[in-house]
């Protein structure tokens, strides 16, 4: 099986070039995230046409996740227990954001995850943050205990970048969250629970990220972070025979901010 995952920043946008990115890797299961589209606004057609089956949350134009699979897709389930909730209006009740959505895959549990961003150390987004990924860390733990023979692997966009290389100049983020300590005993929490990142031994560091601003030429003069991940439990660990990072993919015109991580699994 081949598994991908990709921070698409609008399907609508991006339907054909994800279409072309699936045929050109021969991708099995696709997780995206920041799909920014309602259900009903999701071009399914595009993929339905290729053969992949769909599963996608989406409430609004912000945020989104989805799993496009040709090896089947069976017991979608939108967001885990425990998944906070968030409002940025006062007086408005939290409301669930479209964050999480797992689904099985020819035997394999994929969960495509947006992690939230945190915007600022001093912003209350970044308390909303750590306590979504407490909640995935519980999760995560329950799901390993209760399946530890089942394949389980959590993907997407963690706006966490782990350890110092994942990011081009660590003095530049001396204020600002995706590297703070809190955030990444959060992301390390997760690790701890089974889950190890199954990419970097194949694409180790420094200097191999997975995002790049659009803004300040950031792409072209290499200053990227390493921020999306492929974390599995140990059963599905034991499958993984490749891994990598497709950096092209976030060349040319109407491209992604985020490269897709591809990930190769054998029997």
């Amino acid at each position: 099986m081949r598994l991908a995952t990709w921070n698409v920043n609008s399907i609508r946008t991006r339907a054909d070039r994800v279409a072309a990115f699936l045929q050109r890797h021969d991708v099995d299961v696709l997780a995206l995230q920041e799909t920014k589209c309602r259900d009903d606004q999701f071009p399914e057609m595009v993929f339905s046409a290729l053969g992949y089956e769909v599963a996608h949350v989406g409430h609004s134009q912000w945020n989104g996740v989805a799993i496009l699979s040709r090896v089947g897709i069976d017991d979608v389930e939108i967001g885990f227990d425990g998944m906070p909730s968030w409002s940025s209006k006062e007086g408005l009740d939290p409301t669930p954001e479209a964050r999480a959505i797992g689904a099985t895959c020819a035997g394999v549990r994929v969960w495509s995850l947006y992690v939230p961003n945190g915007r600022a150390l001093a912003d209350p987004h970044l308390d909303y943050k750590l306590a979504w990924l407490d909640a995935l860390r519980t999760a995560a733990s329950r799901w390993l205990a209760e399946r530890p023979e089942l394949p389980t692997a959590l993907v997407g966009d963690w706006n966490i970048a782990p350890q110092d290389d994942d990011v081009w100049d660590m003095s530049v983020f001396t204020h600002s969250t995706h590297v703070s300590p809190a955030e990444r005993a959060a992301f390390a929490r997760v690790v701890d629970a089974g889950y190890a990142d199954v990419v970097r031994p194949y694409a180790p560091g420094p200097g191999v990220y997975t995002y790049w601003d659009y803004t300040q030429l950031r792409f072209p003069r290499r200053e990227g972070m390493r921020i999306d991940f492929v974390l599995g439990n140990p059963a599905f660990q034991r499958r993984v025979v490749d891994a990598r990072i497709d950096r092209e993919e976030r060349k040319g015109k109407g491209a992604s901010d985020h490269a897709p991580v591809i990930v190769d699994l054998g029997e």
